[in-house]
């Protein structure tokens, strides 16, 4: 298998949820130190992900406020050493309202800080250390609905918020790609989580992305492997069609 940067802890946001927490356990037990990140509401789940991972760790903080990230990463640089990656999971879905419907006020607002300004904070605190240093590689979650949004009528909001995620990927990744740091996203479309199958009980989970599989995708683009990939948005869409 392709190397993760070696000795080099990676940080995973969202952790406490379906992916993160399948993400999070995927990294540690092939032996990578995983620093498991969630915002203190989930400090519950998240501290149960760590129990079920060899070695990880968590830190809670609010990943869209830049004055808790700054301890958690001098704490992490002094802990574990540099940075060799992150992988941005923390987001949310809501949808079920038109976009002129008085309730789409909320979902809007709640959307863009979830999803977009999440992401912003996250990048911006985490490339500074790694461009220092040189090397880094950050795998960002964004959706199937960035780049197929006709797909999103009742969820424009969330359409919205994953297509600005994408365009903040690929215009990032150009800033950094001298100083040696990759950034790609990957593009699942439904994942098979409990979750989703409560939501949509009468839909084919078959068809869906299984997390096992977005995780062997999200690890090779950390990896040394994925070192000439940068500002790519992969697809990873199961077997819902192109």
């Amino acid at each position: 298998m392709p190397k993760i940067q070696d000795r080099h802890p990676i940080v995973v946001t969202g952790a406490a949820g379906a992916l993160g927490a399948a993400v999070v356990c995927h990294l540690a037990t092939r032996g990578h130190q995983v620093i498991a990140i969630d915002r203190p509401e989930a400090g519950d789940a998240l501290s149960a992900v760590a129990r079920e991972a060899p070695g990880v760790v968590p830190f809670e903080l609010d990943a869209t406020s830049p004055e808790t990230w700054s301890p958690v990463l001098e704490r992490i640089a002094t802990d574990f050493g540099p940075l060799g990656g992150a992988v941005l999971v923390a987001g949310g879905y809501r949808g079920g309202k038109r976009l002129f419907e008085p309730e789409a006020d909320a979902h809007w607002r709640a959307m863009l800080e979830m999803n977009l300004e999440s992401a912003r904070v996250a990048l911006q605190m985490l490339l500074a250390p790694m461009v220092a240093a040189g090397h880094g590689s950050v795998v960002v979650i964004g959706s199937r609905a960035a780049t197929r949004p006709w797909e999103s009528a009742g969820a424009a909001a969330y359409a919205a918020s994953k297509a600005a995620v994408v365009a903040l990927v690929q215009a990032v990744a150009a800033e950094v790609l001298d100083a040696g740091v990759r950034i790609n996203a990957v593009l699942p479309s439904t994942i098979d989580t409990a979750q989703n199958r409560r939501s949509m009980p009468n839909a084919d989970a078959s068809r869906w992305v299984s997390p096992a599989s977005l995780c062997e995708v999200v690890t090779f683009l950390l990896s040394d492997g994925a070192r000439d990939i940068s500002g790519a948005l992969v697809p990873v869409y199961g077997r819902v069609g192109v």
